[in-house]
């Protein structure tokens, strides 16, 4: 059974993460004969005060 972790900086729209979702599914499936009913996708959202690059924070930028 796949398990994926998306983290994305920032929020998503409702229809962005079914997007993402049916994305990374598909790709899965038709990549790794994997059944989309077998597949697990989870999405976390981390605001930009918490995510860094470069030694500053992405709400800097």
């Amino acid at each position: 059974m796949p398990y994926v972790n998306v983290k994305v900086a920032g929020k998503l729209s409702k229809e962005q993460k079914q997007r993402l979702v049916e994305g990374i599914t598909k790709l899965l499936e038709e990549v790794a004969d994997k059944p989309p009913s077998a597949t697990y996708v989870v999405i976390e959202e981390v605001d930009r005060d918490n995510w860094g690059k470069g030694g500053k924070l992405l709400s800097d930028k």
